[in-house]
């Protein structure tokens, strides 16, 4: 008789080679995209820094990495950053929304794919606007 042992190992190397081979993908898709944005690639091995690069490539200030540490905020932050770098890259909102929940599949599209790297406008400041 077969035990289970003998049955599941010739299959424990492809289940460890996928989700290897995946985030591998990941981590190369990533780094073209911050390459294309003109920000250092090697950015995304960085934990912190790399998410503050996405703020800058979206458009967004620095400091809205700290709301991501915020319960609720950070779905909020997390989304318009996803948004922000899709619309950085001439990209829709539902490709936005698509790198926010499916971002190991759309990050290699977005590193690998044709998409260039479009400055997003800044949000104008006080001294900038009239009130009347």
């Amino acid at each position: 008789m077969l035990s289970i042992t003998a049955v599941y190992a010739p299959m424990g190397g492809t289940i460890v080679l996928i989700p290897v081979a995946l985030i591998v993908l990941n981590v190369i898709g990533g780094w073209k995209v911050f390459v294309k944005a003109g920000q250092p690639g090697w950015g995304i091995l960085v934990p912190i820094y790399n998410i503050y690069l996405m703020c800058k490539i979206a458009g967004r200030p620095g400091w809205w990495l700290f709301g991501l540490l915020i319960p609720f905020v950070n779905i909020f932050v997390s989304l318009s950053i996803a948004v922000g770098i899709a619309k950085a890259f001439s990209r829709t909102v539902a490709f936005g929304f698509g790198l926010w929940i499916l971002g190991l599949i759309f990050v290699p599209i977005l590193g690998f794919g044709p998409a260039r790297y479009t400055r997003p406008a800044q949000s104008p400041t006080l001294e900038n606007e009239t009130i009347f």
